[in-house]
């Protein structure tokens, strides 16, 4: 990146902020992803809504 930056001197940088990714991924995608992870490290999961 640091090489695209430097030999083109009229490219700017934008900082994607610190939650870019956080923002870009689907809660709902999220969740089965953690539980897929904790399944296959053998726990046994069982979600309940935050009251």
């Amino acid at each position: 990146m640091i090489w695209h930056l430097l030999s083109a001197p009229d490219t700017e940088f934008h900082d994607l902020g610190s939650d870019f990714y956080d923002a870009r991924i689907d809660p709902e995608r999220r969740k089965r992803n953690h539980l897929r992870q904790l399944e296959a490290l053998g726990f046994t999961v069982t979600l309940e809504p935050a009251g």
